[in-house]
């Protein structure tokens, strides 16, 4: 009895296996029927590995391609056909595919059948190539011994050094018969310190407070100036300059059509403030690198880093958003700012063919482009009040953060030659195999970037410590170890000092990745603190200075210059962040870090005076000398505001021409005028009055250059 009953209750679930069963068949046979053959007469021509062609990043020989779909989408979604594009192609309603005659309606139909019955699809996709193109052979060992792949090591110097900084200097210039120049005196120190740290001048009662400082206990007194300048809030507002240029940080794009804005980022500032703030907090670099790279992935339950994300986020956007030609190049652009900002390598180059000096197989580009393939620029909603579009984005740009976020996580195809049309084999999302101990291992969380954040900023990458203390390094000396900053491959300049390089990466990572630390650690050397002046037998032996007998004349930056000019004039707004401000602007108090940075169309005053194109990653700012600096200077409404400013600030002291003269040198220059100077300025007051002389000062060689 139990064992009749038994089989009375499996009875109806037999059935119901059987019922399913027949059930799948069935939409089987209706696809090998209707679907099918359509497919093959009409759409695998431009959309089949069989025929070797993917347009539109579409392939429909297979059940993977046809849902994953091409640049545009999901080409079919089982069971929902108001989400699978192909019906809109074939109606007509967006796309219109086939292109040369549209489908009967009853072909229509079947398929609209076929996807509301769940899709069923019995093809296998493989991993076979559309397009076979010949491979790399590369002898990982042999290319992992470049310099640059090798981890940095620690080095002992013998003597009595402080710093070891000065150590390595020492021994370099000795092998070439060099001797290091005399200290700098106390103004040309404090100068170079204040400029330096937060890029300002020091004002007369800061000058003074060091010297009278320095009298007491030399090495005591610089140490704590650094200290304090190091504190003050205006140090990330220096700093974060360099690493704006490397991020190509902009607040719109190239291109414009009429007035369509809805590529820009009108909340840009907000990543600019953060970058000042890290630096000013000693954000550790490698937690630097991570949040910017995947701060939504790190602390996901906080949302307050998620404007890191603009590293990638505040990237060139480009109209024709579902073109695969637009958004190869935008990958493109990715890959590039990642691999040269953090890496120094030139992994872009690798798009169309395998890199011609660097160990970077085409399909090493390939495997990083798909983690920017998997993630989508997204303007956030920047609070619950934000009206947002169905699909996550604010419906206003100006009511958002401009981040990232993963979507549609794929791997892609190689496009031989850099060809979309053309596709080789499909490349897991990974590491560079260069920089990977054994096989990289394909990435599983997500886009991958979260992986891919950790792995450049591990102490075991042979190249991120490197690569970024020879930026900072480059920020003091105006030539940097390495100089190629963001090429540290084959066709890169080697290091002038490689031990020190090397050691300085070291202890830089020993020291909790402390940029603050490595700033101290470098103004603190005698080799920054030395004097700038020039001997007959360092111009014989090295005249471009390679191993730094002496510390090298600069000139000030577009911000360092446009802010000295404010502070002395006494009209500087020292407002830490906020929105962006135009430069040349005569009423503009605020400092040059905040000017807005434009790829369509940067700002006179920044683009005269060797500011960076941010269109793209810049690895590092060169100086020119041209008519038109000059004629700004002389004639610019800002420059004659700024005269104006300072003539005020002179005839608010007392005293007479002598003693007014006097205020404007220490002022500007932190120096008394010489007899000659003082003279002179009398004369040019009676012939051409005060004004003119205040704007003659403030465009004097020596305001600019930083001995």
């Amino acid at each position: 009895m139990f064992r009749r009953a038994k089989q009375i209750v499996l009875l109806p679930a037999l059935v119901v296996f059987i019922s399913s069963s027949t059930h799948a068949d069935e939409n089987l046979d209706f696809f090998e029927s209707k679907i099918r053959p359509v497919l093959v007469k009409h759409c695998y021509e431009c959309h089949s590995k069989e025929y070797g062609q993917a347009k539109g990043g579409l392939v429909l020989d297979s059940r993977g391609g046809i849902r994953r779909g091409g640049d545009s989408g999901a080409a079919v979604v089982p069971s929902k056909p108001d989400e699978s594009l192909i019906l809109e192609a074939v109606r007509y309603e967006s796309f219109e595919m086939p292109p040369k005659t549209k489908l009967s309606d009853d072909v229509i139909a079947h398929f609209e059948k076929w996807i509301k019955s769940g899709a069923a699809d019995p093809r296998e996709e493989t991993d076979k190539p559309i397009v076979q193109r010949t491979r790399a052979e590369i002898d990982w060992p042999k290319a992992k011994q470049f310099w640059s792949f090798q981890q940095p090591q620690k080095h002992d110097i013998s003597g009595e050094f402080e710093n070891q900084i000065d150590g390595f200097v020492s021994r370099s210039l000795k092998k070439n018969k060099l001797a290091p120049n005399p200290p700098a005196d106390d103004r040309t120190l404090v100068r170079r310190l204040y400029f330096d740290l937060i890029g300002l001048p020091p004002s007369r009662e800061e000058a003074a407070e060091f010297y009278l400082a320095t009298k007491e206990d030399r090495a005591k007194a610089i140490q704590n100036l650094v200290d304090e300048l190091l504190a003050s809030q205006h140090f990330g507002e220096r700093w974060a300059a360099m690493w704006l240029d490397v991020a190509r940080y902009a607040e719109d794009q190239a291109h414009i059509v009429g007035n369509n804005k809805t590529l820009f980022f009108p909340n840009a500032y907000r990543y600019r403030d953060w970058v000042i703030d890290a630096f000013n907090q000693d954000l550790p670099y490698d937690e630097f690198v991570r949040l910017q790279l995947a701060a939504d992935l790190l602390t996901p339950e906080d949302t307050t880093d998620d404007v890191a994300l603009g590293f990638i986020g505040l990237g060139p956007k480009y109209y024709r958003r579902n073109s695969p030609e637009v958004m190869a190049d935008e990958w493109e652009d990715r890959v590039d700012v990642v691999s040269r900002g953090f890496l120094g390598l030139t992994v872009a180059c690798a798009r169309c063919h395998d890199h011609k000096f660097d160990p970077i197989p085409t399909e090493d580009y390939y495997a990083l482009a798909g983690i920017f393939a998997s993630t989508e620029m997204w303007n956030s909603p920047i609070d619950e009040k934000v009206e947002v579009a169905k699909n996550g984005h604010a419906k206003e740009p100006k009511e958002s953060l401009h981040i990232i976020r993963d979507k549609d996580v794929h791997n892609i195809h190689v496009f031989v030659r850099g060809d979309v049309n053309s596709k080789g084999e499909v490349v897991p999302r990974r590491f560079l195999q260069v920089l990977s101990e054994a096989e990289p291992v394909a990435f599983s969380q997500g886009s991958g970037r979260l992986e891919l954040a950790k792995l450049i900023a591990s102490e075991e990458n042979p190249l991120t410590a490197r690569v970024i203390v020879n930026r900072i390094w480059a920020g003091y000396f105006g030539t940097a170890l390495v100089g190629t900053p963001s090429n540290f491959g084959q066709l890169g300049t080697p290091p002038s000092h490689p031990e020190l390089l090397d050691d300085l990466a070291v202890r830089f990572v020993e020291n909790g990745w402390s940029l603050k630390w490595l700033h101290r650690e470098i103004v603190t050397s005698k080799t920054y603190q030395q004097s700038s002046e020039l001997s007959s037998n360092s111009m014989s032996s090295d005249a471009a200075n390679r191993f730094l007998s002496r510390m090298n004349r600069r000139r000030l930056t577009v911000e360092q210059w446009r802010d000295a000019l404010l502070k002395v004039t006494g009209t500087l707004d020292s407002a830490i962040g906020g929105p962006s401000l135009t430069p040349d602007d005569r009423d503009e108090r605020r400092r040059t870090v905040y000017s807005g940075r434009s790829r369509f169309q940067l700002n006179p005053l920044l683009a005269m005076f060797d500011f960076p194109d941010p269109n793209a990653h810049s690895a590092r700012r060169v100086a020119t000398t041209t008519p038109l600096q000059k004629l700004f200077v002389m004639n610019s409404p800002f420059m004659v505001s700024r005269a104006e400013d300072f003539l005020n600030r002179v005839e608010s002291e007392s005293g007479d021409i002598n003693n007014q003269i006097e205020f404007a040198y220490q002022t500007l220059l932190n120096r008394s005028p010489q007899t000659d100077e003082l003279e002179l300025g009398k004369a040019f007051i009676e012939s051409a009055g005060w004004q003119q002389y205040a704007q003659v000062l403030l465009a004097s060689n020596e305001f600019l250059i930083l001995d």
